[in-house]
């Protein structure tokens, strides 16, 4: 399987919140990333803490496809999740190790899209379209520094 690489990087502090834009990311092993809201405990599925919700990724092709095939625009900074691939198939992945540049994670389940994103978006059949493309829950094995431009690649 051919390696991918990391385009955008995000975190928000809060639910609702507006996702920010990152260089890096701080991962801590078996916590999260610093200043995320799900490290925080202020996700909207904080409630439901699993090691899954520690980092999340998607592929930016996914996020082309909904724009050339549906008519959906969700750009990166949207699409709530903290890893925005290119050139890697994400889905596959569920179960295995991968390293995302210096970080390696444990992808527990695919990251599902949910009705709440598709109102915060005001994109009518979002989640229907999205659905199983949505991207990776992962658990952080070993903390480090994610950077934009950094490899992805499963282990």
């Amino acid at each position: 399987m051919p390696d991918g690489i990391i385009e955008h990087l995000f975190i928000t502090g809060a639910m609702s919140q507006p996702m920010a834009p990152q260089a890096s990311l701080t991962a801590l092993a078996g916590k999260g990333i610093e200043g995320d809201r799900y490290l925080k405990g202020t996700g909207t599925c904080s409630k439901k803490p699993e090691p899954g919700r520690q980092v999340t990724l998607v592929e930016g092709e996914v996020l082309d496809w909904l724009k050339s095939e549906h008519g959906l625009t969700v750009r990166p900074e949207e699409c709530r999740r903290n890893v925005v691939t290119r050139g890697i198939e994400l889905n596959p992945l569920v179960g295995r190790e991968l390293m995302v540049g210096s970080v390696r994670v444990m992808v527990h389940r695919l990251c599902q899209p949910c009705r709440y994103l598709e109102k915060l978006l005001g994109q009518p059949n979002l989640y229907e379209r999205w659905w199983d493309k949505g991207g990776l829950r992962c658990e952080i094995l070993d903390g480090g520094i994610i950077r934009a431009g950094d490899r992805v690649k499963a282990l």
